[in-house]
């Protein structure tokens, strides 16, 4: 099989792997084999220790188009389109619970299920002409699994805004918006992730992992139960080796020496 056959690239360096969406002549819109297959490069990922940063980026025009349409429309029953939804859920409950930061890198579109990838990554950068959507209204399907994440990223009135009328966003007013960290123009892109990424990647992996994890736990509590929650996290983390070398860093004036 050639790399042109596979549905998703995966890039290893030096701890940042970049998994590339790998349909650009269907502006990689989300298959169920498409789904399958980002999900068993993040297995691998997810074992690997070497992998500190996963940056998600989309092959040719676009980052990602959402569902395939077409393959929707041949595989209408409730069970098959019932199995693909499903799928779509694991992966993006799956980029939450990965142990490594994930970092959407978006140029073209990101519409539907592609803006709820974006929604869904731990960080998000986009090339300045780059456009969100849900635009599933406009064909008589409402973007309800990708009203999830994007309700927990955007402002209620704009992911409203976008579910109900399915006009595009531009890169500008979805960094105001909070969908995305920053807007840069587009020939920076590259290298504006690549700096993030590699920023991250200075960070003792597993308090990242712990911090990570403990983000997602606490934000769907109540206030006082995150409290809690995040007090006993943050005690067992004081415990941690790399918490103990970078105190020591901090205060001897040097640079930590992480073990992981």
């Amino acid at each position: 099989m050639t790399k042109t056959d596979l549905l998703v690239l995966r890039q290893d360096d030096n701890g940042i792997c970049t998994l590339t969406l790998n349909r650009p002549k269907a502006r990689n819109a989300l298959s169920l084999a498409m789904i399958d297959a980002i999900l068993a490069e993040l297995e691998s990922i997810a074992a690997d220790d070497t992998a500190r940063v996963i940056v998600l980026a989309g092959a040719g025009a676009a980052f990602c188009a959402g569902h395939d349409l077409k393959e929707l429309k041949d595989n209408s029953d409730v069970s098959t389109t019932q199995t693909l939804f499903d799928r779509c859920s694991d992966l993006m409950m799956r980029l939450i619970r990965m142990p490594q930061p994930v970092i959407a890198k978006v140029h073209g579109v990101a519409t539907a299920a592609g803006c709820q990838l974006v929604a869904t990554a731990d960080l998000a950068i986009a090339g300045k002409s780059a456009t969100f959507a849900t635009p599933g209204v406009n064909i008589g399907l409402f973007c309800t699994t990708p009203s999830v994440a994007i309700s927990r990223t955007v402002h209620r009135k704009k992911a409203m805004a976008m579910l109900l009328t399915g006009k595009p966003m531009s890169a500008a007013e979805a960094e105001a918006s909070g969908l995305i960290n920053a807007s840069v123009p587009d020939h920076e892109l590259d290298a504006s992730v690549d700096a993030l990424a590699r920023l991250i990647k200075s960070k003792s992996a597993r308090i990242l992992s712990i911090g990570k994890q403990a983000f997602y736990e606490q934000i769907e509590k109540p206030m006082a139960d995150s409290y809690t929650y995040a007090a006993a996290v943050m005690a067992q983390n004081m415990l941690e080796d790399d918490c103990t070398e970078g105190i020591a860093a901090f205060v001897e004036k040097r640079a930590p020496a992480w073990t992981t």
